[in-house]
């Protein structure tokens, strides 16, 4: 709406930006608003009047900012002053007589857009008293007095695009009357996209967000991925993640690539035909190191059948067997010569069209395993079974009571101001969390409250026996709860962080021997599950390798000789193909290449590893000093020990796909998800 040029007297009405919403839309005035500055016009000019009907006296100091402020009061050293602009609020700031540098500071933090016409003012030097009209009021403009800025449609409709995605909100939002009512309040005249269009706007945003993904991936030697799938709402989906090392900074790099439909049978085949689109759709197939999936079978067997290894070993088993016919045919002559239907022979399936890469087990899940799992074989244990049981069925009754009632629930706050944790079964800790809140209240509110709560909840109080086992039930799994929440972390954590911490909770479980009583079957139990479901793992050279590989650990986290001879064994492996790549880049003729090979290649990298071992820092950044060591250190550690970057997208995932959207268009939920995840690959600019 266009105002003309109304003056405004007797009343210095300052009109300032609205701050930034979710639309990130300015305010604009309305007819509405008109009527509440009246008002606000009126105690302006009341106020005007009482500041003209002050005596001589106290005359405004500095006649020339009458514009900003008033005169309100007079102290021993110092003016009190009231900012006009600030007006309906009665701000009051005190100037020092000798300079009003107060109320610039003051004009600076609340009122920037008018610093500069208030530097002008105070440039003019005016003196008190000086100026015969500067008790008379100025007349302003509306349009100096109130800054409107117009907000063309596009930036609102990519401030609508931002708020969906941010927001996981439906695409009906943009057809809701209220909806609407608030853009054309916030920005008059402003259409609101429709749904049609805002949808086709997040499929074009998910493209360039892909595109910008694919580049971004393109520009790294090493990527690894997480897999998993997920069921809501009777659908069934594969979620894949993809994780990069930058070689500058040496920053891990993350980004969602997919969490797509799939049909029919989880297969191995399934399976490794979604991995396979998904890896190809974003170019990385040749650069996939690994992917870490949890120990699912179908997984497995995807892996096993159609994996990078697995294929590298029947290629040339092929090869060989091929070779062997050609020898014998060459002998037969030209006679000997069979032919065959060429369509039988390419429609035959090889069991080769996909290409997976090398697979690592979840650790997390292997844990979680180990905790589960194996840590009922202490039940073999009778005394320990007895109290187990015991325990347990106890916090069972808890837990259900607590969660099933209002009153129940209701009475363990008002004892505790906690309240208890139930145990999930797709949460890895949520077991100790469980009890561990148990010994929290007990520990915080007294064993009284604990009693109180029993009683309140008819369930028979712990006894003191009870409560030492649940006691030490806690302090040996806590070990195990702190390496889960390790490496499933994704930012800081890489492969060669997981050998370490399975050795350490082995340490940690084994000192727990002396100090127990009750749980001494419950460590054994742990021990053997570790020793059973990690043994692969400490006799796989490049795990080991990567662990070395990080200054933090080095040789120092284990003492088995044999552990560590086997990791230095593959790094010098590998370092030499790294240092026969250097000096053939640095040649500079064929003569020079031919006969590279002829030189000691090994002697750089040796004496560089050497350098590494001994040098005594343990920042990741002391590796670049190192370009070799550096350089195996990313493609080792490039891999995570865990699956549960993929975990956190399917809790994305829950929050969009809501019983509210089941039937959600699977394009667009992925779309919406992926462009939520990877916010940071889009600029809504």
């Amino acid at each position: 709406m266009f105002i003309g040029p109304l003056e405004v007297t007797s009343c210095h009405i300052y009109y300032h930006n609205a701050q930034h919403l979710d639309l990130e839309i300015r305010e604009i005035i309305t007819v509405n608003q008109w009527k509440k500055m009246e008002e606000v016009c009126d105690s302006s000019a009341a106020a005007s009047s009482t500041v003209q009907n002050q005596p001589q006296d106290q005359e405004h100091p500095w006649p020339y900012l009458r514009e900003f402020f008033s005169l309100s009061g007079v102290n021993k050293d110092s003016f009190k002053m009231k900012c006009v602009l600030c007006l309906p609020l009665n701000k009051e700031i005190s100037a020092f007589k000798s300079s009003p540098s107060n109320l610039r500071k003051h004009i600076e933090r609340m009122h920037p857009n008018y610093l500069k016409n208030y530097s002008k003012l105070t440039a003019q030097k005016r003196k008190i008293g000086t100026s015969t009209h500067a008790s008379s009021s100025k007349q302003l403009k509306v349009d100096s007095v109130f800054p409107v800025k117009h907000v063309s449609p596009v930036t609102v409709n990519k401030a609508i695009l931002r708020y969906i995605i941010q927001g996981l909100h439906p695409f009906s939002t943009v057809d809701l009357p209220s909806f609407k009512e608030l853009i054309s309040t916030l920005q008059p005249g402003i259409s609101v996209i429709t749904r049609p269009t805002l949808r086709s706007k997040i499929a074009e945003a998910a493209l360039i967000m892909k595109q910008k993904v694919t580049a971004a991936m393109s520009e790294v030697e090493w990527i690894a991925t997480t897999t998993d799938c997920w069921t809501a709402r009777r659908k069934s989906f594969i979620g894949v993640t993809a994780h990069w090392i930058n070689p500058g900074s040496l920053e891990r790099h993350s980004a969602a690539l997919a969490c797509k439909r799939l049909m029919g049978s989880h297969t191995f085949e399934v399976l490794a035909s979604a991995m396979n689109d998904i890896h190809s759709e974003y170019e990385i197939r040749d650069k996939v190191v690994c992917t870490t999936t949890d120990s699912g079978s179908n997984f497995m067997k995807a892996f096993r059948v159609f994996g990078v290894e697995n294929n590298d070993i029947e290629t040339e088993a092929r090869r060989c067997e091929s070779d062997d016919t050609d020898s014998e045919g060459c002998g037969e002559g030209s006679d000997g010569v069979e032919f065959q239907d060429a369509s039988r022979v390419l429609d035959q399936d090889d069991g080769f069209e996909f290409q997976l890469p090398k697979h690592q087990k979840c650790a997390c899940h292997l844990l979680n395993l180990v905790s589960s799992v194996d840590a009922q074989k202490a039940l073999s244990n009778e005394h320990y079974k007895k109290l187990y049981r015991s325990v347990f069925g106890k916090c069972q009754a808890l837990w259900n009571k607590s969660s099933r009632s209002a009153l129940a629930a209701e009475a363990v706050e008002s004892e505790s101001r906690l309240q208890l944790l139930r145990p999930n079964q797709t949460r890895w800790n949520s077991t100790f969390m469980a009890v561990d809140r148990i010994l929290q209240i007990c520990k915080e509110a007294g064993e009284g409250a604990l009693r109180n709560i029993c009683t309140s909840l008819e369930v028979p109080m712990f006894n003191p026996a009870e409560m030492l086992f649940l006691t030490e039930w806690a302090n040996t799994m806590r070990p195990v709860a702190k390496v889960l929440d390790i490496l499933q972390a994704e930012t800081n954590t890489q492969l060669g962080w997981l050998l370490p911490s399975v050795h350490q909770l082995s340490l940690k479980l084994q000192r727990l021997h002396h100090s127990l009583r009750y749980c001494d079957p419950l460590v054994d139990a742990l021990q053997q599950g570790i020793q059973t479901r990690f043994k692969h793992m400490f006799e796989d050279p490049e795990i080991i390798a990567a662990a070395i590989l990080l200054p933090k650990f080095r040789t120092s986290w284990t003492n088995d000789e044999t552990i560590i001879k086997r990791g230095m064994d593959y790094i010098r492996v590998h370092l030499e193909p790294l240092d026969h790549k250097k000096e053939l880049a640095n040649s500079s003729s064929d003569d020079e290449d031919f006969f590279a090979s002829l030189k000691p290649t090994t002697h750089e990298a040796s004496k560089e590893l050497d350098g590494y071992l001994a040098c005594v820092s343990d920042t990741r950044e002391s590796l670049l000093t190192f370009p070799a060591i550096c350089s195996l250190s990313i493609k080792t550690n490039t891999p995570l020990p865990a699956s549960a970057a993929c975990e956190r997208l399917f809790s994305t995932a829950g929050l969009l796909f809501s019983p509210k959207r089941a039937r959600l268009d699977t394009n667009n939920f992925e779309n919406q998800l992926l462009l939520k995840l990877n916010l940071r690959f889009y600029n809504f600019e």
